[in-house]
């Protein structure tokens, strides 16, 4: 294969096996797309995609045909399958594509191939408009289930409009798998104490769009938490009695708790009958027969309501026996069950206890992951996806370097243990303040990866590769200049979450908060033992930023490279012609420029370091700096409504405006 940097085109994922031949085709002015009624494409979807990015690319408009009595310039088929066999093993979503002067050819043995043959097609066309190279690609996919979970209930609820954009999108890059995850954030029946203010997903908009993914060749699976992550739901006045602490449903919010204080009682038959409710009006939305019941997470198990039947049966009997009660309930229905894994996974013997047709969903987020969890599950014979993650959460911009190491070595671990797919997270903890938008280099890993583990493909190679396709960025370096700015987040949305929230709301230690920051957790016994008094909000701030010392040093050198990576992107972004990232992108690196300047400010006022070290600028106006947040603040809404509902967009406004009367205070 030519390199990226002669042909100046690329596809992603990059095909198994691509001959590119000498010379070009034009595409004629007045063509047609003649699409095989067999294909099983009832709106001819497919067909019209193409005429799309003809048009677009090459302002001509082309007809749309089937049957044989019509010629096409592009022909979408159906061969034989013993036939296909043949060429490529007859894997599910395998196609050719033929590029030559007689014209363009897709071929597969089944509508996901030829789906995934057009994609690549579109990609071409949309770089090289009306003169295409003349190729021959054989591809198959490594992976049959290729799926993309979004966060849609965590503080960011999307609109219809723009989930439809993201499906269309995930098309592109091959995807067959969506699964949207929800919280409180729908509306189901009984549960309006639950759902309101949240701008909740319904019925009607979860019929639609099940249709809009099918139509696109994408399964969208039901998922809803029924075990854990019941933080909302056991703070209402209705349902808090099945919560583990019920004695804590009227502690102030706080994202942090939200992560962690949030599981159900399942001593307590009507934690049953509750989630029985949520699964069995949920799924009659959905055409999928698969069903996520989430389970992750469940912290609080054995701890509250629930310690004295733990003590009686163990913890993991208590899980594996209420989760193992879910999946029978749905199996009866003629579902297939899917669940987190990471209980399961620290309480090996409940991977025995599983039914066949559960599979267990395979998290692991470290850039350094081993392969040690997902050899476990494959050991015990359980069918497993593997989850890796996009690296957005509780940060402006993405972590792409974590999401590339990520991603890449999960894939690879899972196709060598025989994993059944790959589902590539996108979260949104502590009030989903990534802009979704900014997640799509990490998608595009995932695309990359679920369709070829095995490859050798290299981060910077690959990033070059989006910049072209994903963005029309002809110099290939706006996703590396993204990268790059992503690095110089020092003071991020995490931090300053945590900082603010070590204050429970009366000016007292949060020690729930307190316990999740590893530099706090250990102190707090010992603190209360050498001096007989709680921790205060004031020294647990301060040793919090005394912690963070040698990173607050490089605040003025990660601003000044922050600010170079603004000038550099600029021009890019001026020609890629898509003013939505470029103004998503903008807004996060002004952010990150003012959270650094706020984490440097705090620093200041617990004396970690002395203004005079701050080379040529200094956070010392404590008061401009608040004013600077404010009017940021209302930047990012309006931001934030290009792709979400209000939703808790009060709660992001809410924590820049206590960090602003902050900066205040501590300026007197």
């Amino acid at each position: 294969m030519a390199s990226e940097n002669t042909r100046k085109w690329a596809i992603i994922p990059e095909p198994n096996s691509m001959t590119v031949g000498e010379g070009t085709v034009l595409l004629p002015y007045a063509g047609r797309v003649n699409e095989s009624i067999a294909i099983g494409d009832g709106d001819f979807l497919l067909a019209h995609q193409l005429v799309a990015d003809i048009r677009s690319a090459t302002g001509t408009d082309w007809d749309i045909a089937t049957g044989d009595m019509w010629s096409g310039f592009i022909r979408l088929r159906i061969a034989d399958s013993r036939d296909f066999d043949s060429q490529d093993g007859g894997t599910a979503g395998a196609y050719t594509l033929t590029i030559n002067t007689d014209g363009i050819t897709i071929t597969s043995c089944d509508f996901e191939g030829v789906r995934n043959g057009v994609q690549t097609l579109r990609q071409l066309i949309r770089q090289n408009g009306a003169v295409l190279p003349v190729l021959q690609i054989e591809d198959a996919p490594a992976y049959r289930i290729r799926g993309y979970y979004l966060d849609a209930t965590r503080g960011r609820v999307p609109t219809l409009a723009w989930l439809k954009q993201w499906a269309d999108k995930l098309c592109l890059y091959k995807y067959n798998q969506l699964q949207l995850y929800i919280e409180h954030a729908f509306a189901f029946d009984g549960m309006s104490e639950t759902w309101r203010g949240s701008s909740p997903l319904t019925p009607a908009d979860t019929l639609e769009f099940d249709q809009y993914c099918a139509n696109l060749g994408i399964e969208l699976v039901p998922s809803v938490s029924t075990f854990g992550h019941q933080y909302v739901a056991m703070r209402t006045q209705e349902l808090r009695e099945l919560g583990e602490f019920p004695e804590d449903a009227d502690r102030p919010f706080s994202f942090i708790e939200r992560m962690r204080h949030h599981t159900l009682n399942v001593a307590d038959d009507r934690a049953f009958a509750f989630s029985a409710q949520l699964v069995d009006s949920y799924l009659q939305l959905f055409r999928s027969k698969r069903f996520n019941i989430c389970a992750d997470e469940t912290f609080d198990l054995g701890k509250g309501k629930s310690k004295q039947e733990a003590q009686r049966v163990g913890v993991a009997t208590l899980y594996a026996t209420y989760v193992g009660k879910l999946c029978e309930h749905l199996s009866k229905q003629g579902r297939e069950p899917m669940f987190w894994g990471d209980i399961a996974i620290e309480m090996p013997e409940i991977l025995e206890t599983l039914p066949n047709n559960v599979t267990l969903l395979n998290w692991q987020y470290e850039p350094e992951a081993t392969d040690e969890k997902i050899q476990l599950v494959a050991q015990a014979g359980a069918k497993q996806i593997v989850c890796p993650a996009v690296w957005g959460w509780n940060a402006l911009l993405p972590r792409i370097d974590d999401a590339w190491n990520n991603i890449a070595r999960i894939a690879r671990y899972g196709l060598d243990c025989g994993a059944e797919g790959m589902l590539v997270t996108d979260w949104g903890d502590f009030g989903h303040v990534n802009d979704p938008r900014m997640a799509v280099p990490g998608m595009i890993f995932g695309a990359q990866y679920a369709w070829n583990p095995a490859g050798d493909t290299a981060e910077n190679d690959l990033l070059e590769r989006i910049s072209r396709v994903e963005y029309g960025d002809c110099s290939a370096r706006f996703v590396a200049l993204l990268r790059n700015a992503s690095a110089q987040a020092v003071f991020t949305w995490r931090e300053l979450v945590e900082y603010l929230e070590l204050d429970d709301g009366t000016g007292n230690c949060n020690t729930d908060v307190a316990q999740t920051i590893p530099c706090l957790a250990d102190r707090l016994v010992d603190h209360l033992s050498d001096c007989g008094n709680a921790m205060t909000v004031r020294e647990a701030r301060n040793r919090m930023m005394r912690n963070m010392a040698t990173t607050i040093e490089r605040i003025p050198q990660a601003n000044r490279a922050l600010q170079q990576c603004m000038v550099d992107i600029a021009p890019i972004a001026a020609h890629m012609g898509n003013p939505g990232i470029t103004a998503a992108v903008r807004i996060a690196m002004e952010g990150q420029l003012l959270l650094n300047r706020v984490g440097f400010a705090l620093a200041e006022a617990h004396d970690v370091r002395d203004a005079h070290d701050a080379g040529d600028w200094r956070p010392s106006d404590y008061r401009a700096l608040a004013r600077e947040l404010e009017c940021w603040c209302e930047a990012y809404a309006k931001e934030w409504n290009a792709t979400s509902q209000p939703s808790e967009l009060h709660r992001i406004q809410e924590t820049v405006w206590k960090a602003a009367d902050e900066l205040r205070r501590i300026s007197k």
